[in-house]
């Protein structure tokens, strides 16, 4: 008997540690629902001089409430608890939001208080503090076998930031403190690979880590993580869209380079790296490897390209070059402001062959928020381009960081809430010392008008019946509400800095008044434009509201020929409509 089972068991281990070995080549990349996008822009890259970072929180069922969280002091041998966050949970209102219920989730670490945490604006991640520390995120997943999702890691992404956020002086100062904390006490849980973008007033850098793997513990004596962090020149942009950006690395650079001490090792020690061999090291190749372009993915993975192609036109980047292959950064052909990153958060792939309204995709009228995923039809797959302005954002910030301002004054975090092309972007200063409450609230199962969400999503699903003909109203409001206000940005800057001068404590009061002001004013306005979209484009058609007459909608002759081709329609006689 125990020959037998020995001559079954062999085999079976065999075969285990082959699938184990095969499935190690492979990220989470295969199997990755495509998240969230950051933009990045260099301060020489930028029409004013600021560094700008975006982050889409794509998501479609996560947690949308932001908050600010005040300066504080600390008693001396005071402890900070760390807590576990869920990127895609929420907690039903009844019970209060997910920072209501922190204790919920406290996972057992305490670590030591320091004397003083700065101030800063959060949603599900730290956004900017009182330093102008900023960020933005983007998962990327990573090989199979780095996963950690056991109790033992203590920090995931979430709960990294909000360290960093109060304790961070710079951009660098974060990613040390991030590492390091992953790396004593472990990175993972919930989270895969993750990518953030972190700058301040001065530098802008890529940081990405990775678990490693699930029979980690303190008592290897062995980091819990595995880091690297590459700056972005100051005349060059970048993007992450879900997938590992850092490259060849060089850990002499220490201007450009930061990383765990086990960056290379644990891949040599994994067999997926050749010191020997006559190709370098590349973090993402190790870590995160992907094998697909925009046209090998149907451009389900085209925003890469995509963003590169709208960065340097003229090098005609082809959308068969691999995603792997795209460079780290790219010197712009042109300088971008803050409005240019905004529209491009919105774009669909107008004008190319991804458009994502395309032909009877969109409709009759070219709604470009049908089948944001692939789908299954007759036994077979199929993919669908999947592009920058997703229509399932939580919420999108864009930070600047300006360094020739006080703090308070040269960061700004513009929120837009739900889904790119129908909100609106509104500005808070760092300087802020509150947010508006409607914030804090709300979530995806409950309609509530008390939630500045819901604003935006009544106004999103009343575009989306006519939606080429509702989007050009929409535009009108965002040149109104939102593009006005990006312009007079400096005017409040100028405002704000003679304030400053006399008093910080006054300059943040007004800058305090005006967020929330504006801000109140776009929310209800937001709930004015949903009405009147309703009125005007009930039971699809289109009221005339000053002169009180009602026209139908136009419907494309291609649309019209499919219909009559597919329900086999004939020549009418007459009609009596």
């Amino acid at each position: 008997m125990k020959s037998k089972a020995l001559k079954f068991t062999i085999p079976v281990i065999l075969l285990l540690i082959s699938i184990n070995s095969v499935l190690a080549q492979y990220s989470d990349q295969d199997i990755l629902e495509d998240k969230c996008t950051v933009i990045v822009v260099g301060k020489k890259a930028s029409t004013d001089g600021s560094i700008i970072s975006t982050h889409t929180s794509d998501c479609g069922v996560c947690d949308w409430t932001w908050r600010y969280v005040e300066p504080k002091d600390h008693a001396e041998g005071a402890m900070r608890k760390i807590y576990w966050f869920e990127q895609f949970a929420t907690t039903p209102p009844r019970k209060g939001t997910n920072w209501d219920n922190l204790e919920d989730n406290f996972n057992g670490l305490e670590i030591p208080e320091i004397p003083h945490t700065f101030g800063y604006l959060h949603g599900m991640f730290g956004y900017m503090n009182d330093n102008q520390v900023a960020f933005g995120e983007s998962t990327i997943g990573c090989k199979r076998q780095l996963r950690n999702n056991t109790p033992t890691p203590k920090f995931d992404i979430t709960m990294l930031t909000l360290i960093a956020m109060e304790r961070a002086t710079t951009a660098r100062h974060a990613i040390q403190i991030m590492g390091e904390l992953a790396e004593e006490y472990g990175y993972g849980h919930t989270d895969t690979g993750e990518m953030l973008s972190v700058s301040d007033p001065d530098e802008l850098w890529i940081f990405e880590i990775m678990p490693v793997g699930p029979l980690w513990t303190p008592e290897t004596g062995k980091p819990g993580a595995i880091w690297c962090a590459q700056r972005v020149p100051d005349d060059h942009v970048s993007v992450c869209p879900n997938e590992s950006r850092i490259g060849e690395i060089n850990l002499k650079n220490k201007d450009f380079f930061m990383a765990s001490e086990n960056v290379i090792s644990y891949a040599v020690d994994r067999r997926w790296y050749d010191p020997e061999g006559d190709k370098p090291f590349s973090w993402k190749h190790s870590y995160a490897p992907g094998e697909f372009s925009a046209t090998s993915s149907g451009g389900s993975r085209a925003r890469m390209w995509r963003f590169y192609d709208l960065m340097a036109p003229s090098k005609k980047f082809s959308a068969d070059t691999p995603n792997m292959d795209f460079p780290f950064s790219i010197k712009p052909e042109k300088k971008y402001s803050v409005e240019d990153i905004i529209d491009m958060l919105r774009d669909k792939f107008d004008g190319t062959e991804f458009w994502t309204a395309k032909g009877i995709q969109g409709g009759p009228f070219q709604n470009p928020n049908h089948l944001p995923y692939g789908f299954e039809v007759d036994g077979k797959k199929y993919d669908t381009p999947r592009c920058i302005g997703v229509n399932r954002a939580e919420y999108t910030a864009v930070t600047q960081t300006r360094n020739w301002l006080p703090n308070p004054i040269g960061g700004i975090v513009w929120i837009g809430f739900g889904a790119q092309d129908t909100d609106c972007f509104m500005p808070f200063y760092q300087g802020v010392t509150a947010i508006p409450y409607s914030f804090e609230i709300g979530d995806h199962w409950e309609f509530n008008r008390e939630s500045a969400r819901w604003a935006f999503d009544y106004v999103d699903f009343h575009t989306q019946v006519l939606y080429n003909h509702a989007i050009k109203d929409v535009r009108d409001a965002q040149e109104k509400y939102e593009k006005s206000v990006m312009r007079l940005i400096p005017e409040i800057d100028n405002i704000a800095h003679k304030f400053y001068k006399q008093s910080p404590e006054k300059a943040k009061a007004y800058l305090t008044k005006y967020c929330n002001d504006n801000a109140n004013n776009v929310i209800n306005t937001w709930w004015k434009l949903g009405d009147d979209l309703l009125v005007k484009y009930n039971h699809l058609w289109i009221y005339n509201v000053k002169e009180r007459k009602r026209s139908r909608p136009t419907y494309p002759e291609f649309w019209l020929r499919e219909l009559v081709k597919y329900n086999n329609l004939q020549p009418s006689a007459g009609s009596d409509h």
